[in-house]
């Protein structure tokens, strides 16, 4: 786990299938560390966490969501904002459904789907190589194209290394619950959120429908809009950082002094 410590407000970073936390070193190694808490883990099956011993339950969204928020219970978080990638993403939108500790809610990747197949169609992109997200076993070759469709020219050997060290069952297990549409309904979850819920993509995009980002019926959308990265396609925090960390710096202060509209109770008539 890296954790940037201080006593700034906490921001929970989750990244994606097949990867780790040092993704998430454009922001770890940004003045951001030095104004915020900068939280980022290392899921379990992946990176320097331990394969899940029960991958049943563990490598399902809401096992991941429980661990994610058992971490932080055990850090003394109270109240964060969170930013999820890809996996990480649909593993933040089932914390939201479960942690009133969510102060805001930051997804890149990742397309708030209704439960089931269905869902997933209209929410993901169709081309061969998404295949490989469901896929448990990987060859060399798997490997590569799983590591340019996650980071096109941007990617590194760290990240390759982390691709084949990942557990395979994940990518089983993850997927094949949300297509049985286990945990949360995502959609629903986001557009009734009671929290700034911002929408953070790249422009070329290669898992997502932009337009289906662009057309949920959100309560509290961020800035009213979704944002599109020039020049980036399904990681902008690491291929336009300098982009994209300046957005995270202004989303983290608005979910930080972020407070719910109280509602307003008319008196009855006589």
């Amino acid at each position: 786990m890296a954790d940037t410590g201080g006593s700034g407000f906490p921001l929970l970073m989750l990244h994606g299938s097949s990867n780790c936390k040092e993704v998430f070193l454009p922001q770890l190694e940004s003045p951001l560390a030095e104004r915020y808490r900068l939280i980022a883990l290392d899921l379990l099956g992946h990176g320097q966490s331990a394969n899940a011993e029960y991958p049943g339950p563990a490598y399902t969204l809401t096992g991941f969501a429980e661990s994610a928020a058992d971490v932080v219970a055990a850090l003394g978080v109270k109240r964060m904002a969170v930013f999820g990638w890809s996996l990480g993403g649909h593993i933040a939108i089932e914390m939201l459904a479960r942690q009133p500790i969510i102060a805001g809610l930051m997804l890149t990747g990742t397309p708030p789907i209704a439960p089931g197949p269905l869902g997933m169609l209209r929410g993901f992109q169709a081309h061969w190589d998404m295949l490989l997200a469901s896929k448990e076993h990987f060859t060399e070759r798997d490997v590569a194209r799983f590591h340019h469709l996650c980071f096109g020219d941007h990617g590194s050997t760290e990240m390759l290394g982390a691709i084949a060290r990942a557990d395979g069952r994940v990518r089983a297990i993850a997927v094949n619950g949300m297509m049985r549409g286990d945990g949360a309904d995502q959609k629903r979850t986001v557009e009734t959120a009671e929290v700034p819920i911002a929408m953070v993509n790249g422009e070329h995009e290669p898992i997502v429908r932009l337009g289906y980002i662009d057309g949920l019926d959100y309560q509290t959308l961020w800035d009213g809009r979704c944002h599109v990265i020039a020049g980036a396609a399904h990681a902008p925090f690491l291929e336009r950082p300098e982009v994209f960390n300046a957005l995270l710096n202004r989303f983290i202060a608005n979910a930080e002094s972020y407070r719910q509209p109280v509602p307003i109770v008319l008196p009855r008539s006589a």
